[in-house]
Order: C-alpha cells, then structure tokens, then sequence
C-alpha cells in the first residue's frame, strides 16, 4: 500500500466518520478542537487564533454557490512560472461570464503588459466527491481576445503568435497597443490562446464563503475560490483542479480595507489596473505564523499550520493539524516537526521571493479519530513508530524509524523552498511559502524549487520562546488523551480493507503545507 493511497483514506474514512458530526452543536466542535489543542486556560495567542480559525458560526458556505456578480483581485497574484496577474470575474443571471486577466511585469503589479479578455457560459454541476465542500462545473468559451498596453509587448506577442499559430495576426504589422486582438472565438479556426498557456480550468471547481467581520452584520465579506493551477505550466491545460487559489471577494461585499479591491473594480481592458507600489519586505524568519483559514491541499486535505521560527540558531518547528472536514473541525491526525533552515539568498527566478533550504530530522505523529488510528496499526513492521501501538490522541516519536510510512513520510529530508512577506491592509504580517508540485512530488531539488506560493500564514508573536514541543525538551509535549472512541464502529479494520481494494486515488505527502 502505497502512501499516497493511504493518506487519501485517512483523508475518506476521517469524512465518513465526521460527517454524522458536521451538523454538530458549537459544544461538540469546541471539544473536538480541545482534544487538537488542549484544554489550558492560558493559551498562547497563535493557539488561541487558531482555535477560533473557522470564526464559529460566522463563516458559510453557499451549497450550490451563487457566483452571480462581480469578484476581483484582493492583491497581486503569483502564478506558477512565474506569473503576475490580478483578476476581474463577472458572472451573469443568464450563466455566462466575462472574465478579465490583467499579467504584468513586476511582482507589485504596477506595470502593465497585456490583458485577456475571456467570454463564455459556466454550468453549475454537483458538489464535489473529492474536494469536500466544493463544487465542480463545465464552463464553455466563446471568445478570448488581447490587449497589449505597451509597443514592445504588442511587437513581442504579435511576433510570437505569428510565429506559432499561423494567422494570427491578420493586420498589416505588428500589432499595437490598445487594441483588441482575437485569439480564439466559435466562428474562428485556430486557437492562438495556447501560445500564451492559457486556459480556463479553475472554474471547474468553486467555493463561495460568507462571513461578517468582527462579528459586525455590517460587514459582509463574500469570497470566491477557483481551482488551482498546476505548477508545471506545460500540464496547466490539461489539469482539472483538486485544491483552489487565492480567493477573490465579490466587489460589493468586500474588506473595506482592500485597495487593491477597489482599483481593480474600476478597471478594464483599456485601463489596466495599477496597484500603488510597495517595497519588497526582507524576509525574515523569526517569531510564530499560523494560518488564517482551514487550507486545502490536493485531493482531500485540510489542514491548519503553525510554524516556529529560531533565527538565533537557524532551528524551525512545525505543526500540522489534519482535519477531515473543509472547516477544520474534526481532527484526523497531527503531525510535529522541527530540523534547520539555511540562510535566505534573493530568489533570481522569481521577483520578489527569498530562497531556503529546510531539513527535518525530527518528527511526531498523533491520531485524533479511530479511523486514522486504525490505519496506523494495520501496516506491519516497525516504519511508523511500534507496530500496533497506536491510540487514539497518543502521540508518537517516528525519528527512530525514519518517519512514517504510512503516510509517506521519510527522514531526513530536504526541501528547497521559496518564500516572501508583505503586510496586509490592517498591518499585519503575511509570510508566504512555496505552492507545492501538483503532482504530488518534493521539491527535494533545487529544480523543483516552486515559482509561485501558498495561503499565507499570519504572525502571530514576535517571539519564538513558547512552544508545544521544546527543542529538545521531551517534558513539555502535551498531556496524552484518553481514548474517546467508545460507542464509534468496531469494524473499521474491516471497511479499511474493502476501501484498500475500491480506492486508488493519488494525493500529496504530508509536507504539501
């Protein structure tokens, strides 16, 4: 049994065994985020944030979404090659769209390059079987056309698509800027839009949530995610999304402190957005992060993750709380790790970004349900911790057996990461790490080393003193948990083994967070 295969039942069985909880009262959902984080009355801050992540009842999903309006931007994107671009969506009542594409030349997005402009129809379908609480959709294109705003870029793109798709530029000379240009419609012929690796599949796969910020009815705050992107651009077209990109937020009910927000509202073709520029933030890595929302990965994960940066002695801590529902409720299995982190060097390849090589060398593992415990203790010899040890909120030293196989975990290992930092519209600092390859590899060289970024994670202490696990420091891991699995199923060993035969589906490793 392979890890991927395994990860992904952890994942399923987590689901099956949560779902008779979703509907649960606020009481049940505290408890089970207790069992994650402990029951201490003088919770760190970054433990206190996110224990209140999904913001109770205030977050909701629409199933199925009503996408109806206008969604953009909330700042500059980075797409994997790299790429820079913001986003203007509008849907109509009638299903078709208008989407607008703004690329640029600078990680800030205050230089303008070109514009696609994408017509087509969008059709709802039914909510996703594999990203849970998501929704998958067909969407059909009518017409894609360019916009190029400088003289250069026209001559480079009208020379590059000419080149590579015969008749595409139709006019006497080059092209020039300002003027719409078709690259595909229903009454043409050849579809030009593949030399720029275009494609639409991120509305094959949707989410919208709601909520009112700071408890204030007030401030509705709507936001859209589309699927991901793949992070080899020569697959991008060929890719249905299992995870999703950054969110847009709908133009109405949006941060009144998004600037980005509302400069991109205004914008069109013609008149490309122009984000103020900002400086690039030296990246630092020091202090706590956690994240800002329950995370999707590929396929069926979701987590949530608080990182512990050491600068003193370049030493990192992570920890990796799986969860088996998209609002992080119900844990499946966490998992804590630590090792070093070398010095940051400007990243060549991607503007903006700061290059690092992290190592783990230690790690503990901890199931929180009855199925990923079950899991564990079906896989023979000692690759994972003891061979049939494993309970239920019991954690587990897996360095002596190099990690976990079971869930596709070896050590040591090496990663080539990429990272940058801003701040947000209220201040705060964000810390972005590299996207993981879609495929479901490491970046384990520096090759594989990613182009484009995460969710990001907010700080949420300058100091890195207090920690769950001290480095070293066995006396302060968290107290064990009692076994709550009475009254659940007796025979997941057996379901286990049927879902062993019916499921094959590949999914990322562990450290995709």
């Amino acid at each position: 049994m392979g890890p991927s295969l395994t990860l992904l039942l952890v994942a399923l069985l987590g689901w099956a065994e949560g779902s008779s909880l979703h509907y649960s009262d606020g009481r049940s959902s505290h408890l089970s985020l207790e069992k994650t984080f402990g029951r201490s009355a003088k919770d760190s801050q970054c433990q206190h944030m996110l224990k209140h992540l999904h913001n109770g009842a205030r977050i909701t999903v629409q199933m199925p979404p009503n996408i109806e309006g206008h969604w953009v931007s909330t700042s500059c994107e980075v797409r994997p090659g790299p790429e820079f671009l913001t986003r203007s969506y509008r849907f109509y009542p009638n299903n078709t769209f208008q989407a607008h594409q703004f690329y640029y030349g600078d990680n800030q997005c205050t230089t303008p390059t070109y514009t696609l402009v994408v017509r087509g129809r969008l059709r709802l379908r039914q909510a996703s079987w594999i990203i849970r609480g998501g929704t998958e959709a067909d969407y059909q294109l009518h017409r894609t056309q360019v916009v190029c705003h400088t003289a250069t870029v026209a001559k480079e793109l009208s020379q590059r698509l000419n080149h590579s798709c015969r008749g595409a530029v139709k006019a006497k000379g080059p092209w020039e800027p300002n003027v719409g240009y078709e690259l595909w419609s229903e009454e043409g012929g050849c579809d030009c839009s593949k030399e720029l690796n275009f494609a639409m599949h991120e509305l094959q796969l949707l989410r919208v949530e709601k909520q009112y910020l700071h408890h204030n009815l007030d401030h509705l705050v709507e936001e859209l995610f589309l699927g991901d992107i793949h992070t080899e651009p020569t697959q991008r077209m060929y890719y249905r999304p299992s995870s999703y990109q950054a969110a847009l937020q709908n133009a109405k009910n949006h941060d009144h402190g998004c600037i980005a927000c509302r400069i991109i509202y205004r914008s069109d073709e013609f008149h490309p957005p122009i984000l103020p520029p900002r400086a690039d933030l030296t990246v630092g890595l020091y202090g706590q992060w956690v994240s800002q929302r329950c995370e999707v990965r590929p396929e069926v994960l979701f987590l949530t993750r608080h990182f512990i940066f050491h600068d003193n002695n370049h030493t990192w801590e992570g920890h990796y709380y799986h969860y088996s529902d998209p609002i992080c409720k119900h844990p499946t299995f966490t998992i804590y790790a630590r090792g070093r982190y070398s010095r940051g060097l400007h990243s060549t390849r991607v503007m903006g970004g700061t290059e690092f090589v992290f190592k783990v060398n230690h790690m503990r593992v901890k199931p929180m349900d009855l199925a990923t415990t079950s899991l564990l203790n079906v896989f023979n010899g000692n690759e994972c911790g003891a061979e049939g040890s494993w309970q239920v909120g019991v954690e587990q030293d897996v360095t002596l057996t190099n990690g976990c196989v079971a869930l596709g975990i070896r050590l040591p290992h090496t990663e080539y990461e990429l990272f940058r930092m801003q701040q947000d519209s209220h201040g705060r600092y964000l810390l972005y790490n590299g996207q993981r390859p879609s495929d479901g590899s490491s970046p384990d060289r520096p090759e594989k080393r990613a182009t484009s970024y995460q969710m990001p994670l907010v700080q949420c202490s300058a100091s890195s003193q207090r920690s769950e696990h001290g480095l070293g420091d066995d006396a302060d891991r968290p107290q064990r948990l009692s076994n709550d699995c009475s009254g659940r199923r007796r025979d997941c060993p057996r379901d286990l083994a049927v879902a062993l035969l019916l499921l094959a589906t590949p999914l990322l490793l562990w450290w995709q967070s």
